[in-house]
C-alpha cells in the first residue's frame, strides 16, 4: 500500500509563511505527478499547485506569486512553501501524487489532510 503523510500546516498572521511537507512511502515504484490542493468549509477542494516529476509547475491564479512548489524525488516528498499568506487562504490543505505501485497498477493517492489557518 501507499500513504501520504502531510505536515507542517498551523496558525500563523496574515503576511506570514508557512512549510508544507507530503511524504509518500510503502510499496512505491515511482512518484509521478504530486500537487497540493485546498478545501475550505463548505467549498470544493481546489487546485493549489503541482508538479511533474521532472519539475514543471503549474498554480492557481490566487497563488501565483506567494507559494512555491517543489519536490525533492529521492525522497519522495513534495513541499509547498507559502509565504504573504492571506486570510483567505484558510483552508485544509490535501497531497495529492500519482504513484505506481509495486503491488498494483498507477493510480492517485490523497494524504489525509493538513490545515493551515491565517488570522487577520
Amino acid at each position: 500500500q501507499v500513504q501520504l503523510v502531510e505536515s507542517g500546516g498551523g496558525l500563523v498572521q496574515a503576511g506570514g509563511s508557512l512549510r508544507l511537507s507530503c511524504v509518500a512511502s510503502g510499496s512505491i515504484f515511482s512518484v509521478n505527478d504530486m500537487g497540493w490542493y485546498r478545501q475550505a468549509p463548505g467549498k470544493q477542494r481546489d487546485l493549489v499547485a503541482t508538479i511533474s516529476r521532472s519539475g514543471n509547475t503549474d498554480y492557481a491564479d490566487s497563488v501565483k506569486g506567494r507559494f512555491t512548489i517543489s519536490r525533492d524525488n529521492a525522497k519522495d516528498t513534495v513541499y509547498l512553501q507559502m509565504n504573504s499568506l492571506k486570510p483567505e487562504d484558510t483552508a485544509a490543505y490535501y497531497c495529492n501524487a500519482a504513484v505506481k505501485s509495486r503491488l498494483g497498477p498507477a493510480r492517485d493517492y490523497w494524504g489525509q489532510g493538513t490545515q493551515v489557518t491565517v488570522s487577520s
